[in-house]
């Protein structure tokens, strides 16, 4: 994949989500995440499918699944069957090559298809995870209430994602970059569950879990600092606005901090 020569543009006014989903794809991205792609990791992804009820012949739909580690991890630990719905295409390729290579390409499938407009029937699905993902679509409650509409009646949705009290978020976190960092286009915590009742579901039970966010905060700015400091090629192209980006990882550091941002599962359940 090229580089693009301004990857945030048009961000503020255009397809957030779309971006994003070519953005997590680049080397550079993947190197900042540590390859992990939301806070918590393997821990929180696993509570999330525990407050999911998911389990052994438990079919999942994995919204916004990436390059597949959420959905193979619920498949090769749970025994579940796991559905990856993802934008973008070259994601959707390499989570379908990492089934094959684990063995998992029967017990999970990849296909490339917007939140908005899921490519399932009504009432198939049994359990519903979406980490991380939720607070980049610019169409929120269209999204949840697609998640509704393929749930079965007493299935369980749980959204993992980041939470802002947007009053109090600095200027700087507003910016198209802090939409790309998941902060900017986040909610409050009873956002989450305020879209959920929307979309006609009940909301169980929400956790947060701010140390999640922090630790992944500190992650990314410490190997921002170290890239300043050595040349790391995945991040080359970029090295001219690495003080930038240092910056807007501090203040993200301090808006966590002070409780401004944090990180929480929401899980609801459907009616029947």
């Amino acid at each position: 994949m090229s580089v693009p020569s301004d990857p945030f543009a048009g961000l503020l006014e255009g397809d957030v989500a779309g971006c994003c989903a070519d953005l997590y794809e680049l080397p550079a991205v993947r190197w900042l995440l540590d390859g992990q792609l939301h806070p918590g990791g393997r821990e929180l992804t696993l509570r999330a499918a525990r407050l999911a009820g998911i389990g052994a012949g438990t079919r999942v739909l994995d919204v916004a699944s990436g390059a597949g580690t959420t959905a193979l991890l619920v498949a090769g630990e749970l025994g579940a069957e796991v559905i990856g719905v993802e934008r973008g295409d070259g994601a959707v390729a390499q989570a379908r090559t990492a089934a094959a290579d684990a063995g998992l390409d029967g017990a999970v499938s990849f296909v490339a298809a917007d939140a908005t407009s899921l490519p399932l029937d009504d009432a198939s699905v049994d359990a519903i995870l979406c980490e991380c993902s939720l607070c980049l679509f610019e169409d929120k409650p269209t999204a949840v209430s697609e998640m509704a509409r393929v749930l079965r009646p007493g299935g369980i949705v749980v959204i993992a994602d980041v939470t802002v009290e947007p009053d109090a978020l600095p200027a700087k976190l507003r910016t198209a970059a802090a939409r790309v960092a998941c902060v900017a286009d986040a909610l409050p915590l009873d956002g989450y569950a305020s879209l959920l009742r929307d979309a006609g579901l009940d909301v169980d039970c929400q956790e947060e879990h701010r140390e999640a966010v922090a630790a992944m905060a500190d992650r990314v700015e410490s190997r921002l600092r170290a890239a300043r400091i050595i040349r790391v090629a995945a991040l080359e192209p970029w090295r001219s606005e690495l003080s930038a980006a240092i910056e807007l990882a501090g203040l993200a550091k301090q808006a966590i901090a002070d409780g401004i941002v944090g990180y929480a599962l929401t899980a609801a359940r459907g009616p029947g």
